[in-house]
């Protein structure tokens, strides 16, 4: 016959086993669904690959804009660029130009 001594050991061993069972399961949990788990795993090689497509894109557009940039230098200027320029910005046509308006 048990006691209420051993039913209440019993009570708090099977409650002990369950929170531990608890924390577990939520430690699990975490590690699977969590910020830095398996599912956002995918998530975050995607975005990664999203990313250095992108730094691909901005270094050519950096090498762009270095070339600009040399091509303005005053000690040696390109002169295609400088009209090109002077044209686009100032809306400057040479007397030989002619002007085309599209509808």
């Amino acid at each position: 016959m048990r006691t209420v001594r051993q039913d209440t050991n019993i009570a708090r061993e099977r409650l002990v086993k369950g929170l531990a069972l608890a924390l577990l399961l939520l430690m699990g949990l975490w590690c699977v669904a969590g910020p830095s788990g398996l599912l956002a795993w995918g998530e975050n090689q995607r975005l990664l690959d999203q990313r250095e497509k992108q730094l691909v894109d901005l270094k050519v557009d950096r090498d762009h804009l270095k070339n600009r940039v040399a091509l303005l230098d005053p000690r040696k200027m390109d002169p295609d660029l400088a009209g090109e320029l002077v044209r686009s910005n100032l809306n400057v046509a040479r007397p030989d130009e002619m002007v085309m308006q599209l509808p």
